[in-house]
C-alpha cells in the first residue's frame, strides 16, 4: 500500500448512503444494526454495530462474524460493511460491523487498531449471552486491511483475564487482504518508528492450530498484490492449518477490473463477486456455520 492508494481508497470505499437508525423497520426484509460501545480508549468510544434477523436466529447459541473495514488503517467506518452485515445476518448468524482506531499518523498507529480489532473478539465472548453468540463459533472476516486486522487477531492474539477467552477467531475470512505488509511503506509510516513492521505482519508468523482461513483475491490486485495471500496460505498449510486460496482471473483489488479506477469507484465484477461469496458461503456450511 501507498499514500496515493490511501487518499484514493478513501473515497473509493465510501458508501453512498447508509440508514444507522435504530427505529422500526421501513422495508420488510431491512435488518437495522443495534448499536453498543464495547470499549471506551481515551476519547475514543468504539461501537459495535450488532445485526440479527429476528426470522433466522435461535434463542442462543447463534454462529457470529465480526467484519472490518478497510480503508488502509486510516480512514473508514463501520456503516461501509453494513451490507455484509445485513447479508450474513440472513443467513442466521450474528453479524457485528466493529469500529477500531484510524490512524492519524501524529499518535494512533495500526497497532491501537490491531488492540481493538482483538478487544471486539474478546468482548463478543464476554457478552456471549446477551447478544445469543456461540462463543465457539466466531468468524472475523475483513477486507483489505481491515482483513489484516482480522488476520492479527489470531496470529498475533490476546487473552482476557478471564480464563479461557481469547481474541482468536473459530475461522477467518479474508477478502482482497493484506498479509504480508514487511514491506509496505505506508504501514511503516503509520507506525510512527514504534516498531518494524514485519512484527505485524501475519504471513511471515503463521503457526500450528490457526482457525481455518479462506482468502480471495484478484489476480491482478496491485494494492494488496496476491503474492502476500499465496505466501498466508502456503504458511497456513506448512503448518498443517485449513486454508482455501481463490484467486480470480482478470480482476484486481476488491475484485474490480480496474485496480485504480478514474472515477474513484472500485466496481466489483458481478459475476467474481458472486462467484467469491458463494464460496464464502460454502466455506461456512463447512464449517456448519449456515445452512
Amino acid at each position: 500500500m501507498n499514500k496515493m492508494w490511501f487518499i484514493k481508497l478513501s473515497l473509493l470505499l465510501m458508501p453512498v448512503s447508509f440508514n444507522i437508525t435504530l427505529s422500526a423497520q421501513t422495508i420488510s426484509d431491512k435488518i437495522n444494526p443495534v448499536e453498543y460501545t464495547f470499549n471506551i480508549t481515551g476519547k475514543d468510544s468504539l461501537k459495535a454495530y450488532v445485526f440479527t434477523s429476528p426470522v433466522k436466529i435461535q434463542t442462543e447459541n447463534n454462529p457470529a462474524i465480526v467484519i472490518f473495514h478497510g480503508g488502509g488503517w486510516a480512514v473508514g467506518e463501520p456503516s461501509w460493511t453494513f451490507v455484509d452485515g445485513e447479508y450474513f445476518a440472513k443467513k442466521g448468524m450474528i453479524a457485528v460491523s466493529a469500529q477500531y482506531r484510524l490512524s492519524d499518523q501524529k499518535y494512533i498507529t495500526p497497532v491501537d487498531a490491531m488492540e481493538d480489532t482483538r478487544n471486539v473478539i474478546i468482548w463478543m465472548r464476554k457478552n456471549s449471552k446477551q447478544l445469543k453468540i456461540d462463543p465457539d463459533r466466531i468468524v472475523a472476516y475483513g477486507l483489505s486491511a481491515g482483513a489484516h486486522l482480522a488476520a492479527c487477531t489470531a496470529v498475533f492474539p490476546s487473552y482476557d483475564t478471564d480464563p479461557g477467552i481469547s481474541s482468536i477467531p473459530n475461522a477467518l475470512i479474508l477478502y482482497s487482504p493484506a498479509l504480508s505488509i514487511a514491506s509496505d511503506g505506508w504501514f511503516k509510516q503509520l507506525l510512527l518508528d514504534k516498531g518494524n513492521p514485519l512484527n505485524f505482519s501475519p504471513a511471515e508468523h503463521i503457526k500450528e492450530n490457526m482457525p481455518p482461513a479462506i482468502i480471495l483475491v484478484g489476480k491482478d490486485d496491485t494494492v494488496t498484490p496476491v503474492q502476500e495471500s499465496i505466501l498466508f496460505n502456503q504458511n497456513m498449510i506448512k503448518y498443517g492449518n485449513k486454508s482455501y486460496l481463490n484467486i480470480y482471473d482478470g480482476v484486481g483489488h476488491l475484485l474490480a477490473h480496474d485496480d485504480h479506477p478514474a472515477d474513484d469507484h472500485y466496481i466489483p465484477d458481478k459475476e467474481i463477486k458472486a462467484r467469491a461469496f458463494n464460496e464464502i458461503d460454502l466455506f461456512l456450511e463447512s464449517l456448519g456455520y449456515i445452512k
